[in-house]
């Protein structure tokens, strides 16, 4: 079939045909996400997945949608376009993985001043990445060119996951109660939470992000792109051998916001703040912008990615499954009475 051209519209500023070759270079990475239940290739009009549900009794189908948020600004500040697209599919399947789902499939959305193929298939192996790295499939995404709507060089990126649990086997905040304990997985970083704070604090631009801070290891810009931790096969692996009583990804609000997601109203959360060493990003970002500690633990994750609360005789257990999976983990609390406060001393 021969390809579609319109030249007037090519002259408006979008060109169809950046968008075929941006396809056959991103087929490579797509394809290589592909798990059993994918039907589809790369470029139907839908993205086609069949669940293996043969041993589930009821199974309950979860999503979750998000994006990477002004984290993208440093990217473009950098020309840096390769680790984004993970960020996007980690705040995504981070969330549907705190009520035991496992994520199925992933689709992407692109939208940008102007189609260059070679980075928008830079920007879907990260996609990619990500999806290897939570187990999950790319079957489908959307690329769309916009000119007149973006500055140059700069583009957005968001997506969604769909993931699988059976009912019986949800997690949910029932069964906590005073005297369980909570394990803090690290983060990898700031994620992709805070960084219209991060941008004002450094007054982020090209050169102060070429900087080498001695108590980072590295640039500036390096630390704050770090991409975001996906915690999928720890976590599943956590939930298969000890029972889960709850989970939760702490992003944007930090501590406080996020962790009473968790929670019944019989209970609340004492946080050591000393059960682990606070990550050097987050004590520069305090320093520099003289940023309060409780506005800190309520917008950054402060080096923990992911909350999880298990009995206190499953402690041991689930430290040592964690560590077997190669996540640093640490009891960061216990569960106290309350009605979902969090304190944190």
């Amino acid at each position: 079939m021969e390809k579609s051209f319109s030249q007037s519209y090519k002259e408006a500023g979008v060109d169809v045909t950046a968008g075929y070759k941006s396809v056959e270079l991103m087929k490579k990475y797509v394809q290589s996400t592909y798990i059993e239940g994918v039907e589809s290739d790369l470029g139907g009009f839908g993205g086609l997945f069949a669940p293996n549900i043969k041993d589930m009794k009821e199974p309950i189908l979860v999503s979750g949608t998000d994006g990477v948020g002004t984290k993208l600004k440093l990217a473009f500040l950098m020309n840096k376009h390769d680790t984004i697209g993970q960020d996007c599919v980690a705040m995504c399947v981070n969330d549907i993985i705190c009520c035991g789902a496992r994520p199925l499939f992933f689709l992407d959305y692109m939208s940008l001043w102007k189609n260059i193929p070679e980075m928008v298939a830079t920007i879907v192996k990260g996609v990619t990445d990500g999806c290897k790295k939570a187990g999950c499939a790319l079957i489908g995404g959307e690329t769309a060119e916009m000119p007149g709507l973006y500055a140059e060089n700069e583009y957005d990126l968001a997506g969604f996951s769909v993931g699988i649990v059976d009912k019986e086997k949800m997690i949910n905040s029932n069964s906590i109660e005073k005297g369980d304990i909570v394990i803090g997985l690290a983060s990898s970083g700031v994620h992709s939470n805070g960084f219209s704070l991060v941008r004002k604090i450094f007054n982020v631009n090209e050169e102060n992000l070429q900087q080498y801070k001695e108590e980072l290891g590295m640039t500036l810009g390096e630390a704050l792109l770090t991409p975001t931790k996906i915690y999928v096969k720890p976590v599943l692996k956590l939930i298969e051998q000890i029972s889960v009583k709850g989970i939760s990804h702490i992003t944007g609000g930090g501590f406080y916001e996020n962790m009473p997601r968790m929670l019944n109203e019989k209970v609340a959360i004492n946080i050591n703040k000393n059960s682990y060493e606070v990550p050097e990003i987050f004590k520069l970002i305090q320093k520099q912008g003289n940023i309060p500690q409780r506005d800190m633990y309520n917008t950054f994750n402060m080096g923990i990615g992911m909350a999880i609360i298990v009995s206190k005789k499953d402690q041991q257990k689930a430290l040592q499954i964690l560590q077997q999976e190669d996540e640093t983990a640490y009891v960061i609390g216990e569960i106290v009475e309350g009605n979902k406060e969090i304190n944190i001393k």
